[in-house]
Parts: structure tokens; sequence; C-alpha cells
């Protein structure tokens, strides 16, 4: 076992350690025998078990171990405190030393531990450990110390005595110490009062508010968790209904609907419609979390909480735009089924829509209709038309027609694709004692305007980089809107550029209100009897 030992020793053994000029360190690495033989020749020494002994009983009582060669300033020196392995006089002499140190022995210095042994292994100091703070939390981030105790403080103002808050003072909470729109009071505090006792005390509100870490959240993600459903991952139509609710039953600028609840239940549809048409960009009715952060919804409903006239309020909740949306529709209704087939369609703007397009829309392509009647477009599937129809230059109308304009669904709109509506564009001009504009020329405008990739085609992303791509559309189905765009008005130029934050659709609905309110007070010549709402209904405008 001992001459076991003192081969293992000897291979790690580095041959420089003994300093041997006359032999190389490569001719000793190459002959092991002769390195084992001196090895077991100085384990052998007297002298040798004498200061291995005095090391461990220096190591035992906790002394500072001191070793000839452990310091570079005793080199010199270090073959007197060593048991020599050569004969009385015939020690070759050690080559000098510089005490700067040498490439092969690097200064060590005084009282490294272990190092001070003279070991050739080479020492690997332990990494440093770097505590990393926690940075995910399964139920959000906890609120700072200052925070909650300042949220308790406005807690306790509310819930004073300790006792409960009851639905119609839970308004206060909702805007004060959550920070939300007035019109979440109800369905937060049925989110909180889960046993529905009618009432939610501090300890409760405490307990979903501060330790369920709500507090920390950020709009967005308080709204998505009082709205979602327990299970799920995304918002659907449903979850929006008890917000429009209250909303209905609280706005003063929709106060004047409140004997009306049929008109009531299709505003509040048609906000959402638009809801969902503009932020769902999957399509599917599920609206994430990432689509609601990354929408403008949450913004227009903090702007809707302060705002008293609600058609000031132009995303998704104007009063002015849903009526607008409704007329338009029941006009096209022709029999008042809340249905609308090909036929009734195809009178949309003063008959402004082709052939192939009303062809197209009602295959589905685009998007598949939630009517459950076939050949048949309800009033979602309305809402969803109108909007895409009016605004093309936002990126759910560009994606709505581009889908009707490729028709072999590969993602790319050829010439051919192109041509094959535009042809009935060209018949029509000609009907109508037009100079008609050939295909070739209009080609040559529509690459100009858009500047593609490849002129060879237009792909989605061509379109939405160039803000007029949706003249591209009206140029090849909807003849009204072509003509208008080749003979621009500069007074609506004009206009456009003094109000650019308005919309396209913002500015149609603005138009299409002041003609339908003129009809209705029977300002055109109509006798006013509110005949867009057929003869069973009567217009609470």
């Amino acid at each position: 076992m001992e001459v076991e030992a003192a081969r293992k020793d000897a291979a790690t053994l580095d041959t420089e350690l003994l300093q041997l000029p006359e032999v190389a360190p490569c001719a000793l690495r190459e002959n092991t025998g002769i390195v084992e033989a001196l090895y077991s020749q100085w384990l052998a020494l007297p002298e040798t078990s004498k200061m291995v002994k005095t090391l461990i009983e220096d190591a035992k009582a906790g002394s500072t171990l001191n070793v000839a060669g452990s310091s570079a300033s005793t080199n010199a020196a270090s073959s007197s405190s060593l048991p020599s392995m050569f004969p009385a006089g015939s020690a070759p002499p050690l080559s000098p030393r510089s005490t700067s140190g040498s490439p092969r022995v690097m200064r060590r210095g005084s009282g490294a531990g272990p190092s001070s042994l003279g070991s050739p292994l080479k020492l690997v100091s332990e990494p440093v450990r770097e505590v990393i703070p926690q940075f995910y939390f399964k139920n959000g981030r906890p609120a700072p110390k200052d925070l909650r105790e300042q949220c308790l403080s406005r807690i306790d103002h509310l819930f004073f005595a300790g006792e409960g808050v009851q639905i119609q003072e839970f308004r206060s909470v909702t805007k004060d110490i959550c920070k939300l729109p007035s019109f979440f009071s109800s369905v937060l505090f049925k989110k909180i009062d889960a046993g529905c006792s009618g009432t939610v005390t501090r300890d409760a509100f405490v307990d979903y508010w501060i330790n369920d870490n709500k507090i920390t959240m950020d709009t967005a993600s308080q709204i998505f968790e009082i709205l979602r459903k327990p299970g799920y991952n995304y918002l659907t139509q449903e979850d929006f209904k008890p917000i429009l609710k209250e909303l209905l039953a609280t706005h003063p600028g929709l106060e004047f609907l409140q004997g009306t609840p049929e008109f009531q239940e299709r505003y509040a549809e048609t906000v959402i419609y638009r809801i969902f048409y503009s932020i769902n960009r999957a399509g599917n009715g599920h609206l994430t979390l990432r689509e609601l952060k990354r929408g403008n919804l949450i913004g227009a409903m903090q702007q809707l909480d302060e705002e008293e006239d609600i058609n000031k309020v132009l995303r998704y909740f104007s009063y002015e735009h849903f009526y607008v949306i409704y007329c338009k529709f029941w006009e096209l209704d022709a029999d008042h089924d809340f249905l609308i087939d090909k036929e009734n369609l195809i009178r949309y703007g003063n008959h402004s829509l082709t052939y192939r397009i009303v062809d197209r829309i009602f295959s589905q392509v685009a998007r598949k209709f939630t009517s459950m009647t076939e050949g048949k477009m309800g009033y979602e599937d309305f809402v969803y038309f109108i909007l895409s129809e009016e605004d093309k230059s936002s990126e759910p109308s560009l994606e709505y027609w581009f889908k009707c304009i490729d028709l072999d669904g590969n993602g790319i709109l050829t010439t051919n694709e192109m041509q094959f509506f535009y042809e009935e564009q060209l018949h029509r001009m000609e009907c109508m004692a037009q100079e008609p504009v050939l295909f070739e020329d209009i080609l040559c405008q529509m690459i100009d305007m858009i500047g593609p990739e490849n002129e060879s085609y237009f792909i989605l992303r061509d379109l939405k980089r160039c803000k007029l791509s949706g003249n591209i559309f009206n140029i090849l189905f909807n003849l009204n809107k072509f003509m208008a765009f080749e003979t621009r008005d500069p007074f609506l130029i004009r206009q456009e550029r003094e109000n650019p934050t308005l919309t396209e659709w913002d500015r149609f609905a603005h138009r299409e209100y002041i003609r339908l309110s003129m009809e209705e007070d029977g300002e055109d010549g109509s006798n006013g009897s509110g005949d867009v709402w057929g003869e069973s209904v009567e217009a609470p405008f």
C-alpha cells in the first residue's frame, strides 16, 4: 500500500521542483522509473521522516506551516533544509533564482494556506456565490412596505370601524383605492364576495387586493384578472357584458337609453364587437392579456370614466358611432329579420361595391360568419364589415380585404388576382360613360403607390408599410371611393391635415351621423318618422 501511494505521489510530482539542472525535466517525465526511485529514496531518509512528523504536529497544533521553499526569498537556502539525496560533497550547485520570480516558479504569498507546502497542484479558487434577488413571483410581486401601509391606511378610512361595505358604497373603493374605472365596481365586488353575502369586509378586500398582490399589477393585468373567469387565461365577449351593463346604468351620457332596454343591449353588443375587432388580432374570440396590453382599450376606459360626453370617447364607446352602425344595418335589412344577404349588401354605399367582392365576403374567407343561417350575415358580421370598409388604413381592415383578394390563399396578391376584381370596375366605368382606366396603367400607379419588395406581386407586409394602401382596395372593388380618390377634394385634404388624430372611420361616422340625424328631423324632405328603425320600433334618439 505504501509503495502504491508513493507511486501515485511520484506521478503527480512536478519534475521541475527536483531542481536537477543536469537532467532535462522532459527526460524525467519520460522515465517515470527514475522519478519513482528518487522519490522512494527521499521518503526513506531519516531527515524526511522527521520533517513530516514535525509538519503533522504543527498542523495539529494550528501553527503556521513553515517549509523551506515556500517563499521565493528562501529559495537560495532551500538546499540546506531538505535532506540531500546525493553523497556529501557531490551535490551539484543550484542555479541562482531571482527574488522577483521566474516563468517557472511564480511568487506565492506567505501564509497562503496549502500553497505554502509547495504543492505542484494548481489551486483553483472557490467561485464567489452571487446572491440573485428573486425576480419571479407566481402570484405577482409583493407590495413594498410603504405602498402596503399607504393602501391599508386608505382602506381603514373607507372600511370604518371594521364594518363591511355594500355594493352601493363600493364605487369609492374601486375608484379611490384600486384606481380603476368606476363602472368596474359591481364586477369587482362580486369577484371578492364569492359567497354572495352582499357585503365585502375589510379583511376580504385586503386578502384579495393586497395579499393576492393585485396592488402591484399594472392596470391592464388588474382588469384582466377581474374580468376573466376562473381557470381561463383569456377573455370572451361575455366577460365584458357586466361592465357594459353598469356603464349603461351609471354614465350620464347614456341616461336617455334607460327607458329602451333593447337599444341598451344593442349598444353594449356593438361596443364589445368593436373591442374584439380592434384588439383580438388572432380573431378567435379569445382576448389574451398580451392583446389587451397592446391595445388602447385601457386608455379609452379611463377617458370614459372622466368624460361626461360619451361621444367624445371615439374609441369603442361613442354613441354616435353605434348609431351610425346600427342605422346602416337597419337600412340594408329590408325584412328586419336582423340578417343580411348578398342582395342586401350590394346596396351598401349606394351600390358602391362590386358583385365579385360581395361574393368573396359571403364565402367567409376573410371571417367566418357568426350567424347560424346559411348565406346570411348577422349584426356582428356587419360590424366587422363596415369597420373594415370605412377605414381601410387600419391593420384589421387590411387583413380582412387582403384575404378577400387573395383568391388562392397563398399570402400573395398577384397581377391576375387584382385584374380579376378590377375587370368589374372597368365594366362599370364603361356603363357610366366614364373614361375607363386600363388595368396596365392602374397597376403601375398601384406599384408606385405601395413600393412593394417585389413589383410582380403584393404581400401583406407591403400594404401595412404604406399609409395609402387602403386605396388599393378601393381601386379594385369600390367605384365610388375610387373615383373620389382620382378627383380628390382639396377641402377634404385640408380637413384631414388639420385633424390628423381622426381616423377614416371617425370622419365617416361623423358625416353619416349628421346625415342620419337630419333625416330623423325631416330636414331632407322626408317625413321624419324614423323609418330607418322600422314600423314597430321607435328610435330613442
